[in-house]
């Protein structure tokens, strides 16, 4: 039976812990930017009157 190697397991599991933050991170960034596209939009638009006025 070989022997584990434990460095090359522990090697694998920080890459995908790295990985996993990489990512993480990326989605934050994404959410973090303002859509010009929507926000273009959004600006054009005339607000709708209060009803309570």
């Amino acid at each position: 039976m070989p022997k584990r190697n434990y460095g090359f397991e522990k090697r694998q599991k920080e890459l995908a812990k790295m990985q996993k933050r990489q990512l993480k991170a990326e989605r934050r960034a994404e959410r973090a930017q303002p859509q010009p596209e929507e926000q273009a939009g959004d600006s054009d638009a005339p607000l709708p009157p209060d009803p309570g006025e």
